[in-house]
């Protein structure tokens, strides 16, 4: 018997991974109604009745982002047996996740959205949240490396975990404007050689 007429099932998930994708390629400001409407495969109606608004779209595609995009990247600091190993694996792991050709590159969480007076507040602030707590994590992997006794007892865990976080952002954008994952590479290298200096020794 035929089908026709039946209307299609929603698969609200699916639907939400495409506009992650539009967000992550074109940021808040970039990415109209229209283009996530058609990503998604819904009229700008049913898009507001699923999700409220365009807003609060983006917050649930940046939550979608962080889960399942950006876990494997961060995992690196919970899994290397010591802190440098944990650095070296995240910017590794960073390198290739920005520099991967079947999807945008750079990170949804740096480039998303900047500038407040250009973006919604809620927005700006969500994704201000999202980096202080990668930041924070950063730094609770280093101090972690010192109780160990890897790192010097006045090693400086706030000022290194903003320079990596802070080079992470920078791959984002030169993965962004273009970079090969060679560059991005070259990029954690010369970050692990600051490491050096930063713990004090070669050995670390």
């Amino acid at each position: 018997m035929s089908e026709r007429g039946r209307p299609r099932i929603f698969d609200r998930t699916a639907a939400l991974r495409r506009a992650m994708d539009v967000f992550w390629a074109k940021g808040y400001e970039g990415a109209s109604i229209s283009d996530l409407a058609v990503a998604m495969g819904i009229n700008s109606p049913s898009l507001y009745a699923a999700y409220g608004s365009k807003e609060a779209l983006f917050l649930e595609a940046t939550d979608l982002y962080s889960r399942v995009e950006g876990a494997d990247i961060w995992l690196a600091l919970e899994e290397a047996p010591t802190a440098r190993l944990a650095i070296e694996r995240f910017l590794r792991r960073t390198a290739k996740a920005y520099s991967q050709s079947d999807r945008p590159q750079g990170c949804l969480i740096t480039l998303g959205a900047l500038h407040e007076d250009s973006s919604r507040g809620a927005i700006c602030a969500d994704l201000r949240r999202r980096r202080a707590e990668n930041l924070a994590a950063l730094k609770k992997r280093l101090q972690r490396g010192v109780a160990e006794g890897e790192l010097p007892a006045d090693f400086d865990c706030l000022a290194a975990a903003t320079f990596f976080a802070t080079v992470q952002h920078g791959m984002s954008i030169q993965a962004r404007d273009g970079a090969s994952r060679a560059a991005l590479m070259a990029t954690v290298a010369g970050a692990m050689a600051a490491w050096k200096a930063m713990a004090g020794t070669i050995e670390a």
